[in-house]
């Protein structure tokens, strides 16, 4: 069975939005390994909407490098429950909210390696509580923003167990988490 893992960025005070702003300064030739390991490790992204389109604006026109070409050469699955523009990073499907739970489950199924999921919001807490969601790789960047989106929310209470820690030369430490089950 494929696993899911949830990969975010988050300032060191929780926060995810506009990483492109704070955490490119932090990034080593370590850190790039690491990230290119663990998308070749992955033949599929999953995405809520709004995560999706901003990436959509971006990412079809990089290419050049192993990273960018795979990402842009795997499938990607949106969910959302509004309309979506899959042709604006193909190959794009879209997964209806309401149908999400079926849908992952039948991709878990199927054979093929990882699933990644880019970011941490109602799709990932979906997935815990639905018990799909396999791990969260937590990217901790060594800046204080003070104000933004946090990285979890209310609906995101669940317990973890740590499997994994990574810390790279620039500061920045992957925190490896696995969903408990509930009690």
């Amino acid at each position: 069975m494929r696993r899911i893992i949830a990969s975010t960025y988050t300032t060191l005070d929780g926060f995810i939005d506009n990483p492109h702003e704070w955490s490119l300064h932090y990034s080593d030739a370590q850190s790039q390994h690491y990230a290119l390991s663990m998308t070749l490790g992955a033949d599929a992204l999953l995405l809520g909407r709004i995560t999706y389109e901003g990436m959509a604006q971006a990412w079809p026109n990089m290419s050049g490098n192993p990273y960018a070409d795979h990402v842009n050469s795997v499938p990607k699955y949106v969910v959302a429950s509004q309309p979506v523009d899959a042709s604006a990073w193909n190959p794009t499907t879209v997964i209806p909210g309401d149908d999400l739970v079926a849908h992952v489950t039948k991709l878990k199924e199927q054979d093929g390696k990882d699933i990644l999921i880019w970011g941490c919001g109602r799709l990932t807490d979906a997935l815990a509580q639905a018990g799909l969601l396999d791990e969260y790789k937590v990217w901790i960047i060594p800046v204080i923003k003070g104000q933004g989106e946090p990285l979890f929310r209310v609906d995101s209470a669940a317990t973890l167990a740590l499997t994994d820690s990574t810390t790279f030369a620039g500061g920045t430490v992957v925190l490896t988490y696995r969903p408990e089950p509930s009690a």
